[in-house]
């Protein structure tokens, strides 16, 4: 391993040092607090209460948001077994009724025949996106999208990648972590070579909610979003203008994937010292959101690996699905 990633692989490693730290003055702040009140008080928040203060936390709209334009040009990553890409143009939400199939390019990083022998229902879905006109391209690296040659020199105005993973089985959680930033950031500088110029999206018809701010002064847990009104059954983008693309990246919004510490590697990615590679750009956070699973007629989440014949794994499970939408900053 040559000197950059070791510094890359140190600075990412002080990075989760520095969060869990956070985190637990955090939760030992949150417990003295609760301390505080019961004792003042003399009891214990009622059942009502608590349910108010956590639909209050997590700050989610009634309405779904749906974060594409019907005139998009969209790139998807890491497709699995292309049941996104499908949700698209087969029953999609009706604010994307007009959507043309050709704007959709849908990539796996599985060779065909591998994505077919992981996720058998896939051929057939295949099959239907490129009777539709959708681009179908297997063999696409995440991080290296602009070598592809079906990819190169192409723009987007959404690259979409959700529940990235780097699927590697790392038994430590510090080291699975590690290989996901890493994974990230390569998606990132990759992106970023891809995305549609533009002047920066407006945010101006949007409320900012500041949930927190570390000591640094960064925004880490923001979410933005337009006014709730009973006029549309979903949030949709308020730009009426061409803007510069966008990358969306959804997770579980849950440990340990927030400890991946998306929005800060975006924003503030890790400095090399040495090294040929360029630093990582600079991303703004335009806002995150809820992802509603139920509203992608006929989506399913497919692990990495492709089925598990015996697995009854739990990670992720009592937190919800949230999607980051970023934008480049502009160069100083």
């Amino acid at each position: 391993m040559g000197k950059a990633g070791k510094n890359l692989k140190n600075a990412l490693l002080s990075q989760q040092f520095r969060l869990k730290a956070k985190q637990k003055l955090s939760h030992a702040a949150q417990v003295a607090e609760q301390k505080s009140s019961r004792n003042s008080k003399g009891h214990y928040p009622s059942k009502a209460s608590k349910g108010k203060e956590k639909t209050a936390a997590s700050g989610s709209s009634s309405r779904p948001t749906i974060p594409f334009n019907p005139w998009d040009k969209i790139l998807l990553i890491g497709e699995g077994n292309f049941s996104f890409a499908r949700s698209l143009i087969q029953g999609p939400p009706t604010p994307l009724l007009s959507l043309p199939p050709n704007n959709i390019t849908a990539t796996a990083y599985d060779v065909e025949d591998e994505c077919y022998a992981k996720y058998p229902e896939s051929s057939g879905i295949v099959s239907f996106l490129r009777s539709q006109g959708v681009q179908v391209i297997f063999g696409v690296d995440g991080t290296r999208l602009e070598k592809h040659p079906k990819l190169k020199g192409r723009r987007w105005d959404r690259i979409v990648w959700n529940f990235p993973h780097a699927g590697k089985g790392i038994a430590d959680q510090d080291r699975n972590i590690l290989s996901n930033q890493l994974l990230v950031l390569g998606f990132l500088r990759s992106a970023a070579k891809m995305l549609q110029p533009g002047p920066s999206p407006s945010t101006l018809a949007f409320k900012k909610n500041k949930n927190t701010e570390d000591e640094d002064g960064d925004e880490d847990n923001v979410s933005v979003e337009p006014p709730d009104t009973d006029a549309a059954p979903f949030l949709l983008p308020t730009n009426t203008v061409k803007t510069r693309g966008t990358t969306l990246i959804t997770l579980r919004n849950v440990a340990p994937y927030t400890q991946w510490d998306v929005p800060r590697l975006a924003k503030n990615p890790p400095l090399l010292k040495t090294g040929t590679n360029p630093p990582n750009p600079h991303y703004a956070l335009l806002r995150s959101f809820r992802f509603h699973r139920d509203i992608w007629k006929g989506y399913e989440h497919r692990m990495t690996k492709g089925e598990r014949a015996h697995g009854t794994g739990t990670t992720g499970e009592g937190g919800e699905d949230r999607t980051w939408e970023f934008y480049l900053k502009d160069q100083e």
